[in-house]
């Protein structure tokens, strides 16, 4: 057994003892509660995060190496591709959340699931070899799409799942509660996505079919959602009796959006989700440097035990998040100030090379506080953010986020990692100055 294997049988064993502490029964079980079943009621909004999560999981792994292998496109030109998703996604911030509010955030959904379908299949489209010019334009066409279902992705369905809670009467404890399984489930998600990914490339030997059971997942999950899920509107929408005029809503958007707790979050999100994103695109080539400088001759890197080991990681935090916040260990706010502390320190350590069995746990340390970043910011948006205008708002708030990742790429390229990891560290700390002075933890 090989020391990657090992480190992520060891994560997964972590991951089971958590799972086990977190079923272990108290004195007496507590008999059902109305906000119990109304819980229990979620399981649609639950199956269908998993499914869509899993579309995306499947396919991006392989998103590079289809454009590179199987359609010959050249490294400038997939840098390109890549950019043009993000600045999709950037532009479509500014009226993703707006057209939610107005025409429902469960048609929004919808159209979510019909914009990626699309997109994967314009991505297997006909490789430019073949048709030079066309595939060219659908590739960019499905680049912006991509970008587009990206941005609905994480507006959306966080604003449909908190509007649908207090719809329903959920208290903040079952709000949490939520946003835990949904991390967990993300990460078993994405576990089962890079095995399944793996095997449908291994089958079918060709690397457009994880695009194809993508689709697959995101035609099941239009199915539940058009069939299971109510409409709910921002107050710019529908059929509400509390419409208002165009003009009180923009009002109160730009008022949430001048709230400075709003404001330290977005710029915690932007700094955190953008370092993230970073990583993803660094992380290979930081742990292929440290390799090269050791004394043992680089026999090639186990990439998908490495990426189950991340993702176990990520998968321990979840679980251990669901466990803090129950206990009441951290409040929310304190919760997330350490999240960005222990990410910024995690960067800082990888600045300078260190050894490979170093670097791969501190790279699984960043995936641990990604595992406990989405639920907590979720969590404090929810309770900052009114249902009127939160689709909006999350819109809004994506935009410096695709900015930030943008204008990284484009001053980096394929530049030191080091160098990203230090500019990552120090925005990171700059945001927890943020929170602090803007005293977030009033919201928790």
């Amino acid at each position: 057994m090989d020391i990657y294997t090992l480190n992520l049988t060891g994560l997964l064993a972590l991951c089971g003892a958590l799972f086990v502490a977190q079923r272990t029964p108290n004195t007496k079980s507590p008999k059902p509660t109305k906000n119990t079943n109304k819980a229990n009621s979620q399981w649609s909004f639950l199956v269908v995060y998993a499914l869509v999560m899993g579309a995306d999981w499947l396919q991006g792994p392989f998103l590079y190496s289809l454009y590179h292998d199987e359609h010959n496109i050249s490294s400038s030109l997939i840098s390109a591709l890549f950019t043009t998703g993000f600045v999709s996604g950037g532009v479509s911030g500014t009226f993703i959340g707006s057209l939610a509010d107005r025409h429902g955030r469960k048609f929004a959904c919808l159209v979510f699931c019909l914009a990626y379908s699309l997109s994967c299949l314009l991505t297997i489209s006909p490789s430019a070899a073949a048709l030079p010019s066309i595939p060219l334009l659908l590739l960019f066409l499905g680049r912006v799409l991509g970008g587009l279902s990206t941005s609905l992705l994480f507006t959306v369905f966080e604003s449909w799942m908190v509007t649908d809670a207090r719809a329903r009467g959920l208290s903040d404890g079952d709000l949490s509660s939520t946003f835990g399984l949904m991390s967990t489930l993300n990460s078993v998600v994405a576990i089962l996505s890079g095995v399944g990914s793996e095997w449908l490339v291994s089958t079918t030997g060709t690397k457009k079919a994880p695009f194809v059971g993508s689709t697959v997942l995101l035609v099941i999950a239009f199915g539940i959602i058009y069939t299971q899920w109510t409409e709910n509107y921002g107050q710019s929408g529908g059929t509400s009796p509390a419409k208002k005029t165009t003009t009180g809503v923009t009002n109160k958007l730009w008022t949430t959006l001048s709230n400075p707790k709003v404001l330290s979050l977005g710029l915690a999100s932007t700094m955190f989700e953008g370092s993230m994103y970073l990583f993803v695109f660094f992380w290979v080539p930081a742990l292929k440097a440290v390799v090269s400088a050791d004394t043992e001759t680089d026999k090639g890197l186990p990439y998908g035990v490495i990426f189950a080991a991340f993702m176990a990681a990520t998968l321990a935090s979840s679980l251990a998040f669901t466990t803090i916040t129950r206990k009441q260990v951290l409040g929310y706010a304190s919760l997330l100030l350490a999240i960005l502390g222990t990410s910024a320190a995690c960067f800082f350590l990888l600045v300078r090379p260190k050894t490979e069995q170093t670097t791969f746990w501190l790279f699984c340390l960043f995936e641990a506080a990604v595992g406990m970043y989405f639920p907590c910011m979720g969590y404090l948006k929810g309770r900052l953010i009114d249902d009127g205008v939160r689709a909006q708002v999350y819109g809004f708030l994506r935009i410096p986020l695709n900015v930030f990742v943008v204008v990284s790429l484009l001053f980096t390229g394929d530049g030191d990692a080091g160098t990203v990891f230090l500019v990552c560290g120090t925005l990171l700390l700059a945001s927890c100055g943020a929170l602090w002075v803007a005293n977030v933890q009033e919201a928790s």
